[in-house]
């Protein structure tokens, strides 16, 4: 089976079209109130016209003032109500889409996490589709409506007067000449806007995951001259965008006042001549001004557009990222089920293509249940065999087995829900404790619980907060210490009942006490699930069923730790070495 899932490729109307598409009725439905809107302030200038040629014929007026007061009171209530189920479709398109997208962004493969930044990742969610709003209402609406309002403005203008018409729109096709010179820089500028909000989201990301450092090492200064540097090149391209935009708005306005006056001129001169009569002029010159709108809505929406295709360009680039396949999670292991064997076959495996090889042909097998531990000096690999196991990354040669099938083989799902895992930083969420343990077995009893937490001796830390379990931890588990994340990591790990547990150097930051007691909980644990650990700490290690010794991307030696100090020089040298250490 394989890891890897893109989107298809498309053109970004196709992938608007496919946001909106479960909206259609909605949006369909404010488009119909858009065009009655439309229609009923048509209508006004024909009654206007109605109107002054009552007054200049001496009959009642009163009918025509009351269509009047109607059309206009109409066409506010009928606006308002479109103008609603509009945007409220658009926000609909817009949870519509960062649902997808945070979705598939929680489903990529690690090596596109690894290539990625996550501040630009999170901008595409937030900003990014926060365009898509615009680009609902005002551009597949707006160029629907405006343009059909657009049509029959136009064809009641010629209604009135064709020759007036064709003074109108020699100025508007004018107008058009210059619009399109300008709408390709709006999509250009826009692009490159989206773009540097991602690089500053990125940068600020960067800065804020490690602040502790940096306000360590006194760099305050440099990391804010370059999240400033992000946000003015930010700044410089929207401000050019809008530029763009401005241009072309106005274009549009100013080809109206020309038009406007142009039709005042000719026709005052047919008036003059008595080929048209007054309310004609008034009535087109209506038209005019009344043109002026859906013009603009046209042109807004094709300029609305050039900065949604640049939004939709970079949501496009982010469902493109390798992604596993979406897929339900699979039921944890009962209690009392059997442990897993595990094996590699010479597997060879490297990061990236231009990175030197990490797993140069390592062959090992883990038989079910028993500690086995990894030592080897660092950059040898180890943490890099739970890496392959997790199917975090994918060997390029070679065969990992689980229990004698394939890895490729297994269900992602049931593959992970077989696994416990603690990784060397121990991270914690942003959360309570409680939602921390119960991350990967939401569905734990109480006794459970309870269980998990006098194991990893847990229980008296709860004791301690103000609100027990339901105590917040902070951003990362800044209110717990390191020695309390990996534990917490631990507890997290055995309350998903294992079949095979990974511990990644997981009592690295605990004291002598802890270390001694999550031990034994390791040794105990053992006897009934397969454990793996990366260790550097002797009193790790001595008491493992089996140690494989790693170095350069290669097993060199596997046995106890009696066979191995006897047998191994490398091995010989790092327990001589911890051995020191502890002495000192």
């Amino acid at each position: 089976m394989t890891l890897t899932e893109t989107a298809p490729e498309m053109p970004p109307w196709r992938l608007l079209l496919g946001y909106v598409r479960p909206h259609r009725r909605a949006l369909f439905g404010g488009a119909l109130l858009a065009l009655a809107t439309g229609a009923t302030g048509l209508l006004l200038p024909l009654v206007a016209r109605g109107l002054i040629d009552d007054l200049s014929q001496d009959r009642p007026i009163g009918r025509a003032l009351l269509g009047m007061a109607a059309l206009v009171v109409t066409n506010a209530a009928v606006g308002a109500l479109g103008s609603y189920v509009l945007r409220r479709t658009a926000e609909s398109v817009v949870l519509g889409a960062r649902r997808t997208l945070s979705s598939y962004l929680l489903r990529l493969r690690i090596p596109a996490v690894d290539r990625s930044e996550p501040g630009d990742l999170m901008a595409r969610i937030t900003s990014d589709t926060t365009l898509l709003r615009e680009v609902t209402t005002d551009s597949l609406v707006g160029l629907g409506t405006g343009g059909l309002t657009l049509v029959a403005t136009v064809a009641l203008m010629g209604l009135v007067d064709p020759v007036l018409l064709g003074v109108t729109l020699g100025v508007v096709l004018c107008a058009g000449t210059v619009l399109a010179l300008i709408v390709p820089r709006i999509n250009r500028a826009s692009r490159r806007a989206q773009d540097a909000v991602g690089a500053m989201g990125a940068s600020l990301e960067r800065t804020l995951g490690a602040l502790r450092t940096v306000k360590a090492s006194g760099a305050e200064d440099r990391e804010e001259r370059t999240v400033h540097a992000a946000a003015e090149e930010s700044w410089r391209q929207s401000v050019r965008a809008a530029r763009w935009s401005a241009a072309a708005g106005n274009t549009a306005g100013l080809a109206m006042q020309i038009a406007f006056i142009t039709v005042l001129a000719v026709g005052g001169a047919r008036v003059a001549t008595g080929a048209i009569p007054v309310g004609t002029l008034v009535a087109f010159l209506l038209y005019v001004f009344y043109l002026m709108s859906p013009i603009q809505q046209v042109v807004g929406a094709v300029t609305q557009y050039q900065s949604g295709t640049a939004a939709l360009a970079r949501i496009q680039e982010a469902l493109r990222l390798p992604a596993e396949p979406a897929a339900p999670p699979a039921p944890l292991p009962a209690p009392g089920a059997p442990p897993a064997a595990l094996a590699f076959e010479d597997v060879r495996f490297r990061y990236a293509d231009d990175l030197p090889y990490v797993h140069q042909g390592v062959t090992f097998a883990v038989p079910a249940r028993g500690l086995t531990a990894f030592v080897g000096p660092s950059g040898a690999g180890k943490t890099t065999v739970f890496s392959l196991i997790e199917r975090f990354y994918e060997p390029e040669a070679g065969v990992i087995s689980v229990d004698g099938l394939a890895l490729d083989a297994w269900e992602l799902p049931r593959l992970r829900s077989a696994i416990g895992y603690v990784e060397q930083d121990a991270p914690v969420l942003s959360g309570s404790l409680r939602d921390n343990l119960l991350l990967g077995n939401p569905e734990a009893d109480e006794g459970e619980l309870a269980r998990v937490l006098r194991t990893t001796r847990l229980d008296g830390l709860v004791g301690r907060l103000p609100n027990g379990l339901d105590t917040l931890v902070g951003h990362r588990g800044t209110k717990l210490s390191g020695g309390e994340r990996q534990r917490v990591a631990i507890a997290r790990a055995l309350l998903r009942r294992p079949r095979l547990l990974l511990l990644d150097e997981a009592t690295s930051q605990l004291d002598a006490v802890n270390e001694a007691a999550l031990r034994d909980t390791v040794a105990d644990v053992a006897r009934t699930t397969t454990v793996l650990v990366v260790a550097h700490r002797l009193s790790t290690v001595t008491s493992a069923d089996r140690i494989v010794v790693m170095d350069a991307g290669r097993v060199r030696a596997v046995g106890t730790h009696r066979e191995l100090v006897e047998a191994d020089p490398l091995y010989a040298e790092l327990a001589a070495t911890q051995f020191l250490a502890a002495a000192g």
